[in-house]
C-alpha cells in the first residue's frame, strides 16, 4: 500500500523538488501541497494523509501549530514530519511538544528524508541523527523534575522502567539490547508496552513525558 504525502512549504521550488524526490519512490505517493500553515491543516482535514512534511516557518500558521491542530484533529491516523532549515533551537521542542513524530534538517540527504517518511509512516519517531541526543539533553536542562510521580510511570515494571530510562539517554534499540543483554525483539516488546502504558504516540513522546513527569532530573541524562 502507498504511503499518501502531505507537502507543506510556502516555497513553491521547494514544494516541487520535494514532489519530485518522493514520487520516484514507488510506494510514496503526494497526496496534497500546501503554500501556509492554514492550508496544510485543511488538506490534511480533507486528504488524511500517512504523513505531513511540514515546513517549520510559514505564513498565517506555522509548522508547529499546523503540527498541533493536524494531530488534535487526526490523531494517529496521521504522523507528522517537520523539515526546517535550523538545528536545535526552540522550534525541535515546540514541534515535538504539538506532536510531530520525525524531525529532519532540508540539507539532509534525499535518502535519509525517504526513510524519515517510511519511519514516521511506520509509527516511529525520527529525529536527525546529528541532533538527537542533544534535543534530549536540551530537554533534561529545561524541564523542572516533579514532585510526584505520574501513575502511569507507576504501572510500568522495573524493566520498562529501566528500558524508558535507556531511552531518555538517546538509546537506540541495539544499544538497549546490548546494555540490557538481550535480543532486540525483547526491547521492541518492552518499548511497545512503555508506550502503551504511558498513552504516548512514540520514543520521543516518551522521553519528553520522562522528564516531565520527574523521572529523570536535569543533567540525570
Amino acid at each position: 500500500m502507498s504511503i499518501r504525502v502531505l507537502l507543506a512549504d510556502d516555497q513553491a521550488l521547494v514544494r516541487g523538488a520535494l514532489r519530485k524526490l518522493i514520487e520516484t519512490e514507488p510506494d510514496l505517493t503526494v497526496i496534497a501541497e500546501a503554500a501556509d500553515g492554514m492550508e496544510a491543516v485543511d488538506s490534511a482535514r480533507a486528504g488524511r494523509p500517512d504523513v505531513a512534511v511540514l515546513d517549520i516557518r510559514m505564513p498565517h500558521l506555522d509548522g508547529i501549530e499546523a503540527t498541533r491542530r493536524i494531530v488534535d484533529a487526526l490523531g494517529d491516523d496521521v504522523r507528522v514530519l517537520i523539515l526546517t532549515t535550523f538545528g536545535l533551537d526552540d522550534y525541535v521542542f515546540d514541534a515535538l511538544r504539538a506532536g510531530a513524530s520525525g524531525f529532519m534538517l532540508k540539507d539532509a540527504p534525499p535518502e535519509e528524508l525517504i526513510d524519515a517518511i517510511r519511519v514516521v509512516a511506520g509509527g516511529s519517531a525520527l529525529l536527525a541523527p546529528t541532533i538527537t541526543r542533544a534535543v534530549i539533553s536540551e530537554f533534561a536542562r529545561r524541564s523542572p523534575a516533579g514532585t510526584d510521580e505520574s501513575p502511569r510511570l507507576i504501572e510500568l515494571t522495573d524493566r520498562e522502567r529501566e528500558v524508558l530510562l535507556l531511552l531518555t539517554r538517546g538509546r537506540s534499540n541495539s544499544e538497549i539490547a546490548a546494555d540490557l543483554v538481550v535480543s532486540e525483539a525483547t526491547v521492541k516488546t518492552h518499548v511497545a508496552h512503555v508506550l502503551m502504558k504511558l498513552g504516548v504516540r512514540d520514543r520521543v513522546q516518551a522521553v519528553i513525558f520522562a522528564y516531565e513527569a520527574g523521572l529523570v532530573s536535569p543533567g540525570a541524562a
